[in-house]
C-alpha cells in the first residue's frame, strides 16, 4: 500500500495564491476526501499530486521517495475525471484495455483483467457500447474500471460524481467505496458535496483559502469542529448568543452550559448548535414561532423565528425533530425552543471579549 506526504506546498498563479503551506498526509489504504467551496485550492492539490501542475516550493513525496519533479507519465497513478474522458471511439472494454496495453501486459493477462474490472464495476452488459450508447453513471463506472485496472499506487478522483444525478451520484459513491475497500488502493477524493464526503472518506480535510482548516475522521470533524469555519461548513449549525455567568458558565436558551475555561461575568460570545440537537416543544408563551415545516421522511426540519432577535444570530433557527414526534407541529404555532437534555456539548462560534483562546479550543460543555 501507499503513504503520501505533502508537506509545506506553496502555489501562485499570478497574484492569487492558490496553496499556501499546504501539508497532509495520506495514510495506506484510507480514503480520503478534501473538502471544501469553490476557489479553495482542493484541485490545485490535487493536480500537484497528479503531477499536472508544479508546486512553487514544498514537496510530494511516496512511500518516503520524493517525487515533487517526477513527471505525470512515471508516477503510476489512477485518475478519473468529473467529465469521463473516455475514448468516444472505444467501447468499454477498449478504454479499459488502454492503459493495460501501455504497460504492455501479455494478452491472457489483459483478457482476465478486463473481465475482472467488467465484473466487479456490474459493466459485462456494457462491455461492448461505446460512451454515447451509456448513461452518465455506466460512462463514470468505466472511467474508474480504467483507473485501477492497471493497479495504481494511488488513486485520484476530481469530482468525478458532481455532474451526476442526485440518486445515480449516492448508488456510485457507495460503489466507489466498495470498490476501493476491496482493491485496498490509497484513494483521494476531491468534492465540495460534504455529506458526499462524510459518507465515504475515512478521513476527510477541510479547506479554505488555499489552507487545510482540519483533517480528521468524518464524525470527529462533526462532533469537534477546530474553528468556526469548519463548524459552519460541515453540516448545519444555529448560532445563539450566550451571556457569561460565574465560573466559566454561560447561558443560552435559558439553560447554563459550562465552558472548559474562566469566563468574565457579563461577557458575551456566540454558541453554535446544531439542528438535531434542539427540542421544540409547544408552548403558548414560548419563544418562538414556527414560520415552515419541510417533511424530509423520517426527519422533519422546522424553522422558528425568535421573538427576541438578539437571541439567534440566523434570521431563522432551524431545528431536526424525528418526524413521527413533529404531528402535533404547525406554521405559526408559538413553541418553546430549548437544547436537548441528552446534549453534553456545544461549539463556541466567537471568542469571549475578555479572553483570546485559539479557535481549536472553542468547545463548551452543557451542563
Amino acid at each position: 500500500m501507499t503513504r503520501v506526504v505533502m508537506s509545506q506546498i506553496r502555489k501562485t498563479f499570478g497574484e492569487s495564491i492558490a496553496l499556501e503551506d499546504f501539508s497532509i498526509i495520506f495514510e495506506p489504504g484510507d480514503l480520503v476526501c478534501l473538502l471544501g467551496p469553490s476557489g479553495c485550492g482542493k484541485t490545485t492539490a490535487l493536480r500537484i499530486l497528479a503531477g499536472f501542475e508544479n508546486a512553487d516550493s514544498g514537496s510530494v513525496t511516496v512511500n518516503g521517495e520524493d517525487i515533487t519533479r517526477v513527471p505525470v507519465s512515471k508516477r503510476h497513478f489512477g485518475m478519473v475525471f468529473q467529465d469521463y474522458s473516455l475514448f468516444p471511439n472505444m467501447t468499454s472494454r477498449e478504454n479499459i484495455d488502454f492503459g493495460l496495453k501501455a504497460q504492455k501486459r501479455s494478452s491472457a493477462q489483459r483478457t482476465e483483467i478486463i473481465d475482472r474490472m467488467l465484473f466487479i464495476t456490474a459493466l459485462e452488459d456494457q462491455a461492448d457500447k461505446f460512451p454515447h450508447q451509456m448513461s452518465g453513471g455506466q460512462k463514470q463506472r468505466v472511467a474508474l474500471a480504467r483507473a485501477i485496472a492497471t493497479e495504481p499506487n494511488l488513486l485520484l478522483l476530481d469530482e468525478p460524481l458532481s455532474a451526476l444525478d442526485a440518486k445515480v451520484r449516492e448508488s456510485l459513491r457507495d460503489e466507489i467505496r466498495r470498490l476501493q475497500k476491496e482493491i485496498g488502493v490509497t484513494t483521494v477524493f476531491v468534492t465540495h458535496d460534504q455529506d458526499e464526503a462524510l459518507a465515504i472518506a475515512d478521513q476527510v480535510g477541510v479547506m479554505s483559502r488555499g489552507r487545510l482548516e482540519q483533517i480528521a475522521s468524518p464524525r470527529d470533524l462533526y462532533e469537534h469542529p477546530v474553528n468556526p469555519f469548519v463548524a459552519s461548513f460541515i453540516g448545519s449549525i444555529n448560532r445563539f448568543v450566550a451571556i457569561a455567568g460565574d465560573q466559566g458558565m454561560w447561558g443560552v436558551l435559558n439553560r447554563w452550559v459550562m465552558s472548559d475555561r474562566p469566563s468574565v461575568l457579563g461577557d458575551t460570545a456566540v454558541l453554535g448548535i446544531r439542528p438535531e440537537e434542539l427540542a421544540v416543544d409547544v408552548a403558548g408563551d414560548g419563544n418562538a414561532r414556527i414560520t415552515d415545516i419541510s417533511f424530509l421522511g423520517p426527519v422533519t426540519r422546522v424553522s422558528v423565528e425568535f421573538a427576541d432577535h438578539a437571541t439567534s444570530q440566523n434570521p431563522e433557527v432551524i431545528a431536526d425533530l424525528m418526524s413521527a414526534e413533529c404531528a402535533r407541529l404547525s406554521v405559526g404555532d408559538k413553541v418553546q425552543v430549548r437544547v436537548r437534555d441528552d446534549v453534553t456539548s456545544a461549539i463556541m462560534m466567537s471568542k469571549p471579549e475578555s479572553e483570546a483562546f485559539t479557535e481549536s479550543e472553542s468547545i463548551v460543555h452543557v451542563n
